[in-house]
């Protein structure tokens, strides 16, 4: 299992952003915006505040109105507004 850092690494070399539920993860998002690293962009949701249904929606809008660096070095909320 790969850690946070070595996750969000990996899809930024990939050139994709990733969708997650994990504290830990969106933290490490957190101190790369705070200290200027680069990362492909994360997607967090909290598990409990949010409808299957309405997440997916949020996921698919998402990928059909974003480029790549769009979301680069962003951290994006569901849902979304």
């Amino acid at each position: 299992m790969l850690s946070d850092s070595r996750l969000l690494d990996r899809a930024t070399a990939l050139n994709r952003a990733l969708f997650t539920e994990d504290e830990d993860l969106l933290s490490e998002a957190n101190e790369r915006q705070q200290s200027g690293r680069d990362f492909a962009g994360l997607i967090y949701v909290h598990q409990q505040r949010m409808i299957v249904g309405k997440c997916i929606d949020d996921l698919e809008l998402i990928a059909r109105v974003y480029d790549p660096g769009d979301i680069r070095n962003v951290v994006e909320y569901l849902p979304l507004r």
